[in-house]
């Protein structure tokens, strides 16, 4: 079975720093003339491999989704991921802390905080994506005929969240493209801290092997924590399955959509996928370990169906 491909960066094309996050990143010119961005893996955490499994199972459900390939940058040799640009001008993206401030001027979205914000609701949320229109038609070719409206997209996010474990959709991991007076919702984006990927080997070992029911699969899945609080007065930030059940029971046809394209999906492609990543990236205990948490939280997700 043929690997993923790995783009080859040159760290002298870099044109522009990207400010946003925490790993290093810039933008640069492809051979082809497509604005890029190329995001550096030093930490050896694997926010990269992450990244591509995440890209290559969003593609599964058919949500839309920014298209990320492994890099490496050819002098330096550090590996990475890269993705294309998904805002061409005039079209600008506004981050969900900017639509939230517009909203409400007292939310918290011009601090240096993008964790453990109780204003960042489930309600809140789902009012400001209730006025985007559907992301950029490229982006939306295989949608369920079901989902018609941006926050029945958004709901698609929320359980893929839940699937791959992704606690990180943040105000700044969400968002819109402004293109004239419209808000069309942005494709899902971000995905590298998702999948368990900074767990060592040795804790996967022995979390696959332990008799201690605290430590196994079914209840290490269980705790992931979404960035939705059910309210602002809540001490704890929703688990990522509560935070999708709060957004399918908003619109159970749509969730209902989205829960249907997961159950389709068959373990051998997901198996598949995991084994073209390269073993330098991703040793056979961590895609052991990766397939096994896919199929806990799949199955859970299916089994529970929309509570209430």
């Amino acid at each position: 079975m043929r690997v993923f491909t790995i783009v080859d960066v040159n760290r002298e094309k870099a044109e522009a720093l990207e400010p946003l996050g925490t790993k290093r990143k810039y933008w640069f010119t492809d051979e082809h003339g497509r604005r890029m961005l190329f995001k550096a893996e030093e930490r050896g955490t694997g926010e990269d491999w992450a990244e591509k499994i995440a890209c290559e199972l969003a593609s599964m459900l058919g949500l839309p989704h920014v298209h990320y390939e492994l890099a490496h940058e050819v002098d330096w040799c550090t590996p990475g991921v890269v993705c294309e640009t998904f805002v061409q001008p005039p079209r600008s993206l506004v981050l969900g802390n900017e639509l939230l401030l517009d909203r409400d001027p007292n939310y918290p979205g011009n601090v240096e905080r993008r964790y453990k914000v109780r204003e960042h609701t489930v309600g809140v949320v789902a009012e400001v994506i209730a006025n985007c229109e559907l992301p950029p038609a490229d982006f939306c070719h295989d949608l369920p005929p079901q989902v018609q409206t941006a926050l029945d997209v958004f709901v698609g996010y929320v359980l893929f969240d839940a699937w791959i474990a992704n606690q990180d959709r943040h105000h700044e991991n969400w968002g819109a493209i402004r293109d004239g007076n419209y808000l069309l919702l942005a494709p899902t984006f971000d995905h590298g801290a998702a999948l368990a990927r900074n767990l060592t080997d040795d804790e996967r070992v022995e979390r696959l092997s332990t008799r201690d029911t605290n430590r196994q699969m079914p209840a290490f899945v269980r705790r992931a924590r979404s960035a939705f609080y059910e309210n602002p007065t809540a001490t704890k930030p929703l688990t990522t399955s509560d935070a999708w059940q709060a957004f399918a029971r908003m619109n159970r046809r749509a969730a209902s959509a989205w829960l249907e394209r997961l159950g389709a999906i068959q373990h051998r492609q997901v198996e598949r996928k995991l084994a073209q990543v390269p073993p330098q990236r991703m040793s056979d205990v961590c895609r052991d370990f990766t397939f096994r948490l896919l199929d806990e939280n799949r199955n859970r997700l299916v089994q529970e169906g929309i509570r209430g």
